[in-house]
């Protein structure tokens, strides 16, 4: 099964965070989780160096013209964040569960998707 991680999955995870290991599968990114987790203004050299790592191992999901096109559709009849509705609108174009702790995505959009349990 294919499954694309929201930012804020990214930093659960590699933060040691999330209370159960993922799961074997397909993992991919939205370009907008990249440039978030790269550009966080006070990133160590640690972290970056960990992130990039990270990256390395899963597929980037590039900004397509379908991706812009869902993305539009969904912040307009949704009222997404652009960040948010780009990253759903990539987990829709890949047909893959998007796994994210963001509550309005979770709840707001036509899209399989549940949230990782955090440890206490």
């Amino acid at each position: 099964m294919r499954r694309l991680l929201d930012t804020n999955a990214v930093l659960y995870l590699l933060g040691g965070r999330l209370a159960e290991s993922l799961e074997v599968g397909s993992y991919f990114v939205s370009v907008i989780s990249e440039m978030e987790l790269l550009s966080y203004p006070r990133l160590s050299i640690d972290a970056a160096s960990q992130i990039r790592s990270f990256l390395a191992d899963v597929t980037i999901v590039e900004l397509t013209r379908d991706v812009k096109t869902t993305a539009i559709q969904l912040r307009r009849e949704h009222g997404l964040k652009l960040p948010d509705a780009i990253i759903a609108a990539s987990a829709m174009n890949l047909e893959a569960e998007l796994l994210t702790n963001d509550l309005q995505l979770l709840r707001a959009l036509p899209i399989h998707s549940r949230a990782l349990p955090l440890k206490p």
